[in-house]
């Protein structure tokens, strides 16, 4: 499973980048997609057209719930990366793909490097 993170859709939803590019190869190829309800909720803050939150549906489904695991998850990466301003909502995407096993597909990977045990996806 790859976790998409908001800056990876956000991109991805720009024809021809190479977000879009890789997007389109994991589902030609029927790789598993998805993304938390952190993320999501980050992305439909915008500014965001109505036509990409549609196709951004069509892509990750039904988000992840960001249940008591995860949230205990993220207070430990949280805890455990210095506590640093305006870096929860990393913690807490970072977690559900830890949780969950899978990879997270970021634009920012400087923001999740310094994350324990996240397989992070670049392109």
């Amino acid at each position: 499973m790859i976790h998409l993170d908001t800056s990876f859709l956000i991109r991805a939803l720009v024809p021809d980048s190479r977000e879009d590019r890789k997007l389109r190869e994991w589902l030609l190829t029927d790789e598993a997609l998805g993304m938390n309800c952190i993320g999501w909720a980050e992305f439909l803050c915008g500014p965001v057209e109505p036509r990409h939150v549609e196709l951004a549906r069509e892509i990750v489904h039904e988000p992840e719930p960001f249940g008591r695991r995860d949230a205990e998850l993220a207070a430990n990466l949280f805890n455990g990366s210095g506590r640093r301003r305006g870096s929860l909502s990393d913690c807490m995407i970072a977690a559900s793909a830890v949780r969950a096993g899978g990879s997270l597909a970021t634009a920012n990977a400087g923001d999740f490097r310094r994350f324990t045990g996240l397989r992070i996806f670049t392109v």
